[in-house]
């Protein structure tokens, strides 16, 4: 197909372009009567992505946009279609920050199947201030995020050490999950133990604590961690494996050869797929079923 001379032909996208993908399945309810998705649930692909996409960023949306004291309006979307996906494909859905202007920011976005680009698209966001809705500078935390996660940089920042140190982002999490999400009793979180343990907290990019753990001593050679925590926004993005393997860590260099720990029932296929095995039967801990695991450690265990 030939182009208008003043218009050079534009480069597809493909898989190599993107470092973000958002895994999906095409549902029942997505498709037309020609059994293919229906056009508009194209744009709901990459807006369901655009939430994944922050979460990768280690940014819980509404409290950093809190932070950053503004946020994101969608000014314009466009989509291109190359091919159609249907029932019970697995698709993905690729985003790239592309361009950072004063107050705008540019996505790309490419639904694939396996390799073929199936439609892409581009979100046009500007950042503003959230009660009168007039635009703003994108401020320049923000941007150097954005900037440096494409470019493959870490968002993450672990920190171990000792309670007089890490006390203030340890508290604010566990507060958040322990006693306002899961309404553990205020007198079962806080204890003695914190004083002589070691603290695991994760920050990300705007310096905000986003998940913890703590390691104790629970016998000789044998550590127990506990404590752990991660903000219910970020859940699933591998906070919670970065924390672990910090304390796993820290624990080996002190030359424990074991580390246990009681694993919320919920949580437990999360440890066993870090090298946790049961043991003893299950029980209740502040009222929430609990099971114990352990795992040995290696001297030297990265």
């Amino acid at each position: 197909m030939n182009t208008p001379a003043n218009k050079p032909a534009q480069v597809q996208l493909t898989r190599r372009d993107f470092r973000f993908f958002h895994r999906l399945r095409v549902r029942w309810a997505e498709v037309d009567m020609q059994k293919i998705v229906f056009n508009a649930h194209y744009l709901m692909y990459l807006d369901t992505a655009i939430a994944d996409y922050w979460r990768a960023l280690a940014l819980p949306y509404e409290a950093s946009m809190h932070e950053l004291s503004g946020d994101l309006y969608v000014k314009k979307a466009t989509l291109e279609y190359h091919a159609s996906a249907r029932y019970d494909e697995q698709l993905d859905i690729g985003l790239k920050c592309a361009r950072i202007g004063n107050s705008s920011i540019l996505f790309l976005g490419g639904i694939f199947h396996a390799e073929e680009l199936l439609v892409s698209g581009e979100l046009l966001y500007v950042f503003a201030d959230p009660l009168s809705q007039t635009s703003a500078p994108v401020p320049a935390s923000l941007r150097e995020l954005l900037l440096g996660y494409e470019a493959g940089e870490s968002v993450l920042r672990v920190q171990t050490g000792p309670w007089h140190e890490l006390k203030d982002g340890a508290r604010q999490v566990r507060t958040e999950v322990f006693l306002k999400e899961q309404r553990i009793p205020l007198e079962m979180e806080w204890d003695e133990a914190d004083e002589s343990a070691v603290h695991a907290v994760a920050y990300n990019r705007l310096d905000m604590p986003v998940g913890t753990g703590r390691l104790l001593q629970h016998a000789p050679g044998i550590a127990r961690i506990g404590r752990m925590a991660v903000s219910r926004a970020l859940r699933g993005g591998g906070l919670g494996r970065s924390i672990l393997q910090a304390l796993m860590q820290a624990a080996a260099a002190r030359g424990d050869h074991e580390v246990m720990l009681h694993a919320q029932r919920s949580a437990e296929g999360f440890y066993r797929g870090l090298g946790f095995e049961p043991r003893g039967d299950a029980f209740d801990e502040a009222g929430i079923p609990h099971i114990e695991m352990f795992c040995h450690l290696t001297p030297g265990q990265a």
